[in-house]
């Protein structure tokens, strides 16, 4: 079975007029697959089933207020498991089924949430601080999104329901990390140790469970978790109401206006290579609007999508004028300067920490986009408070980790299996399975360079539980040469990330037809741990491998 070369979809909507392309190459017809047109040439013959599907763009625009996620207090204390002298605060997040309005004109959607809410309530800590949560499975016995038993970790002797939650970003130990096979059925629950000894950062916390990972972050598993410390408290940036969290995904509903999840048109394998929807919801809600004053604000942006990279302008109403505004972070932390941009791209699990200035705006709305199509509405007001907020030249120093120091360099190949007439099977991870032994194995508090090697056509949001990587450089190869002979042939020069890549990450957008190389230290734990994609379809379907850090001689 080759290996198929397909681009990822980036796209919110049918395929888009040549002067909207991000490649510049002209319109084409397409077909219809996962709910959304999309361009031809894609190795997907055979379109995805759903019911009837709600067309979005029908939907009044801005008619609902951006919902704010409320901020989760705990509940008492408890002894820290590292020092039972020191007592921690102790937090009890339950995950259930409820039903929520997504939009004004629509009934109530059927969700899964943590405390009973999609995204989950807000935890705000401090570094250095632990916590402990007990996370409680309180859901139904049956799913009501589609299982494939023919997945591995979905296999039909396990229960329907299963969950497991992850703390992305989190420099946890192993048995707080939200391992796939650590899953648990409704009725049980397990506390997990978060330390929180990390730079302050946007973490987001969601379901992990091996084989249906998809389906209940689809549900409605999300959640976001801040941690604060000192150097971002001395940057006076804006905060309390000024500090609005954007988690941002996309979603296809039925005419009743329910979660409509796409199944392939083969009843006994139900599963799909990736998903898109047409409906784009901020913090719960389809087209929103926020009010704001006429000051600087502090945008806290997450793509929790399955699989749709987002591509986020600011806008003045229907005009082709994008106002400037700056990231100051992106998943692990502040950048060390504020990057000026006019477009942020974010794969499914990326973060940006985003500043914007709406004091050149009073009286006016402006619009956030994806693309060429509206996610939600600013609604400045005439006049406000002034802003005691800064913007500064600095923010954090971050230290390159040299080459040099890299006590080993892996070569890790992306690939995709298809049948004989290219349609998906599966996506791979250095030709492996989930079950088969472990092949990466780096020392505690080493560094190593990862080389992962796209002979896909899509580009892979890669993810590394634990531990906060550099991006090195993006390469060019020739995929033929490659998978013919086994030899790295570059067809040009190393491409440095950009600079809002330029701090630490913990998922990296690894592109198509591309080698992309991160630098890593394994510090704060050994254990065992897992890399993967962060397009859910494909985790799910083998595109996820364990790794082991094991401590020093």
């Amino acid at each position: 079975m080759a290996l198929a070369l397909r681009r990822m979809r980036q796209s919110p909507t049918p395929t888009l007029p040549q002067s909207a392309r991000k490649d510049g190459a002209p319109a084409s017809s397409g077909q219809n697959i996962a709910g959304q047109n999309i361009g031809s040439g894609i190795s997907h013959p055979a379109p995805a089933t759903l019911r009837k599907q709600l067309n979005a763009s029908s939907l009044a625009q801005f008619v609902d207020s951006l919902p704010l996620p409320e901020t989760i207090q705990p509940i008492g204390s408890r002894p820290g498991p590292d020092n039972p002298a020191v007592l921690l605060p102790y937090y009890r997040v339950a995950m259930r089924q409820f039903e929520a309005k997504v939009h004004r004109d629509l009934p109530p959607t059927r969700q899964w949430g943590y405390a009973s809410s999609s995204p989950g309530p807000i935890f705000e800590t401090r570094s250095g601080r632990g916590l402990l949560v007990e996370w409680v499975n309180e859901l139904p016995q049956k799913h009501f999104l589609p299982i494939d038993h023919n997945i591995h970790g979905a296999e039909a002797d396990k229960p329907e329901v299963r969950t497991v939650v992850h703390l992305h970003g989190a420099k946890a130990g192993p048995k707080n990390d939200g391992y796939p096979e650590s899953w648990y059925a409704p009725g049980k629950s397990v506390v997990y140790h978060y330390p929180n000894r990390q730079d302050a950062a946007m973490l987001w916390y969601h379901d992990h469970a091996l084989g249906i990972n998809r389906l209940n972050i689809f549900a409605g598993l999300v959640g976001a978790f801040f941690v604060r410390d000192e150097v971002e408290d001395a940057l006076h940036l804006p905060r309390g109401k000024y500090e609005i969290p954007l988690v941002i995904y996309d979603r296809l509903f039925d005419l009743d206006g329910q979660l409509n999840y796409p199944v392939s048109n083969n009843p006994k394998s139900p599963w799909v290579p990736e998903v898109y929807g047409d409906a784009v919801l901020v913090n719960g809600k389809i087209f929103p609007y926020l009010e704001v004053e006429p000051r600087k604000y502090r945008f806290r942006v997450l793509n929790g999508s399955n699989g749709r990279a987002i591509h986020l302008t600011f806008s003045g109403g229907q005009s082709q004028w994008f106002p400037k505004f700056h990231q100051i972070g992106s998943d692990q932390g502040l950048l060390p300067a504020p990057v000026e941009l006019t477009r942020v791209r974010l794969s499914p699990g990326e973060r940006a920490d985003l500043i914007f200035d709406f004091s050149e705006y009073a009286g006016s709305n402006l619009v956030l986009r994806n693309d060429n199509f509206n996610v939600m509405q600013f609604r400045v007001a005439a006049k406000g408070a002034p802003g005691d907020s800064a913007l500064p030249k600095s923010l954090r120093p971050v230290p390159k980790i040299m080459e040099s120091t890299a006590v080993k360099t892996r070569m890790l190949t992306l690939g995709e299996i298809d049948d004989p007439q290219k349609r998906p099977l599966m996506s791979l991870l250095n030709n492996a399975h989930w079950s088969m032994p472990v092949t990466e194995n780096p020392v505690l508090d080493s560094v190593e360079i990862w080389n992962f090697i796209n002979l896909t056509n899509d580009d892979h949001p890669i993810h590394l539980h634990l531990v906060r990587f550099q991006i090195l450089d993006r390469r060019a190869f020739s995929i033929n040469t490659y998978s013919t002979t086994g030899e790295l042939k570059y067809l040009g020069p190393p491409v440095a990330p950009d600079p809002a890549e330029a701090g630490w990450k913990d998922t990296v957008r690894a592109d198509h037809g591309m080698v992309t190389r991160i630098i890593i230290r394994f510090e704060g734990f050994a254990g065992r741990y897992v890399w993967h994609c962060h397009i859910l379809e494909h985790e799910d379907n083998e595109m996820m491998r364990p790794f082991d850090v094991v401590e020093g001689r």
